[in-house]
Parts: C-alpha cells; structure tokens; sequence
C-alpha cells in the first residue's frame, strides 16, 4: 500500500525550488511507493506540488474543491464536481485531503496567513495524521514500511 503525502501550502508560496527538491527527494528515496496528494490549486505549492509530481511521473491526486471541473486527476467522481461555488467547499476540500493522507506537509511563507493550509493542518491532527510546516529549515518525518524516519533535510 502506497503512502499518500498531502501536499498543501499558501497560494503566495514561491519557492518552487524547495517543493521540486522535497518532491525529487521523496521518488528518490521511495520511489512507487508513495502518492502525493494536493487541492488542485494553479497557484503556490498546490501547483508545484502538482507540477513536479507529474514531470517526475509519480503518482499523483488531487482533491479540487467541488466547483471545480472534474479532471483525469481528482480522486473523487466527476459527479462529485462542477457544483455551486459556496466558500465551504474549499473547507470540505481540505477536511478530504486530512483524511485521505497519511502525511500533511504544508508550504506556507513567514508572515503569510494561510487559513486554508492552516485548516487542512488541523483537520489532519483531528485525524492524528503526522503533519509539519515547511518554511526555511525543512524536517520532515516519513512513515513508510510501519515506521517513522527522519528523512529528509532541505535549506
């Protein structure tokens, strides 16, 4: 069974170099046996986490907010998406992310607020699902074959 490493992060996080080299670090060491999961987001880390996943051809999920348009890559069913946007769906979309991950590992700049990473960190400790804010100095636990690991360190 593939560990799911969510991947959350501010819309204003732009170093795309940290996200690409935690990515490149993660298929290095554990190659198909991990997914990475994001929220569909363009911008930010969503996007890079989406973006590197794929160039890196890992495999990859995502869970888009509900008024979003289905794609090749939501976990949920086309049914589930193309509805009315309400601001909760972006909430019901980090609560999805918690659960479905293992791992939260949220990119979120010094002096940014990120309600929304923020929301998914704390749905995945409702869950007592191992999360960690990525900033400047990274260390992140990994738990794959029964056991947590330090992994991974990235200035």
């Amino acid at each position: 069974m593939k560990t799911k490493i969510g991947i959350v992060g501010s819309r204003a996080y732009t170093n795309k170099k940290k996200i690409k080299d935690l990515i490149f670090e993660i298929k290095e060491k554990y190659g198909d046996e991990v997914e990475i999961v994001s929220g569909g987001q363009r911008d930010g880390a969503d996007g890079y986490a989406k973006k590197f996943t794929l160039e890196f051809g890992m495999s990859y999920v995502e869970f888009p907010p509900s008024h979003y348009n289905w794609n090749m890559h939501c976990k949920l069913p086309a049914t589930k998406y193309n509805k009315p946007y309400y601001v909760s769906n972006y909430f019901k979309r980090n609560k999805q992310i918690a659960e479905y991950s293992d791992i939260i590992v949220a990119f979120i700049p010094k002096g940014v607020e990120s309600r929304g990473a923020k929301n998914t960190i704390n749905y995945a400790i409702k869950e007592k699902k191992l999360t960690k804010i990525l900033d400047w100095y990274i260390f992140i636990y990994v738990y794959i074959r029964g056991f947590y690991e330090l992994q991974i360190n990235i200035r």
